[in-house]
């Protein structure tokens, strides 16, 4: 094990969660230091109180409206002190005092070493839908196994070196971390799921909210040049085989719960075929012209 670790916590009106989070980061058995540097970019709910009163070993504060995602990795990388850099969101709580020794401990083995990741569980409030798609993505039978690529920033770990070498893009408002460890798998660099590493991380979002969170993504991801083409059909396809795959679950769990997944589902998709083109957009106007 590393002699200490930097955590870099992302914070913004999650006054609900962070005094866990960070009470649970501190408990871990872990036997070196932890250092917290914590980045809140606005918040009015009473983080600000919370984490002053943790104490941190730094703490950030950027103007409201100004977050951007990489912009605010790569910084708080920057402000740490040490080699080992973990990444944990305000509302991502450790589960257990394992937590930090497994998600460094498969990574610390790892020829080639990128980045490592978390197991990410629901909260006892989330909906079906999105309970659906932690399972599919982190459960014990999860199909992002056979994914071309998966990766999540919520809680995870990378070194100084492979930072300094690949930075995170500060250009993107989302799916940053999609294409930051695309890239260092192209150089030959290994991702790691650390599955014994568990927080417990889950967002409910309405109808609106999920066609923009994959509009944004799916944007992202296009102009970067790395997302297959999103026509009507794929589009039609795709919804029809998420609500057959939702149906099956939630009729076994919380039948009531299928009109909501129904919909979200289709929200989802029309903002992934949105976000291609608006994306193919930005791709093709950045092309050097001939």
């Amino acid at each position: 094990m590393p002699d200490a670790v930097s955590v870099v916590m992302r914070s913004f009106n999650e006054a609900w969660a962070i005094g866990n989070t960070i009470r649970q980061l501190f408990a871990q058995d872990f036997p070196g230091e932890i250092e917290l540097i914590v980045i809140d970019s606005g918040s009015t709910d009473g983080s600000v109180e919370i984490i002053e009163a943790a104490e941190p070993a730094k703490f950030i504060r950027i103007p409201l409206g100004t977050y951007v995602p990489g912009v605010v990795l790569n910084q708080g990388a920057r402000e740490a002190s040490h080699e080992w850099i973990v990444y944990l969101n305000a509302d991502a709580t450790p589960v257990g005092r394992d937590w930090l020794g497994n998600l460094l401990r498969p990574c610390l083995e790892t020829e080639n070493f990128g980045a490592g990741f978390s197991r990410q569980i629901p909260r006892p409030d989330c909906m079906a839908v999105f309970a659906h798609d932690y399972d599919r993505c982190f459960g014990p039978r999860r199909v992002s196994r056979g994914w071309d690529h998966f990766f999540s920033m919520v809680s995870s770990v990378t070194h100084r070196s492979v930072l300094e070498k690949h930075p995170i893009r500060e250009d993107l408002q989302y799916a940053e971390d999609d294409e930051w460890t695309r890239r260092l798998a192209a150089d030959g660099m290994r991702i790691v799921f650390a599955e014994d590493s568990v927080v417990m991380h889950s967002h409910n979002y309405t109808v609106r909210q999920s066609y923009k969170r994959l509009f944004g993504d799916a944007k992202a991801m296009a102009a970067a040049g790395s997302t297959r083409e999103e026509t009507l059909v794929s589009t039609l396809t795709g919804w029809l085989a998420d609500c057959a795959r939702d149906a099956r679950w939630c009729l076994t769990r919380s039948p009531l719960a299928l009109p909501h997944a129904v919909a979200v589902r289709l929200a989802q998709r029309l903002g992934r075929r949105d976000g291609w083109h608006a994306g193919r957009k930005v791709l093709i106007s950045n092309q050097p012209q001939s």
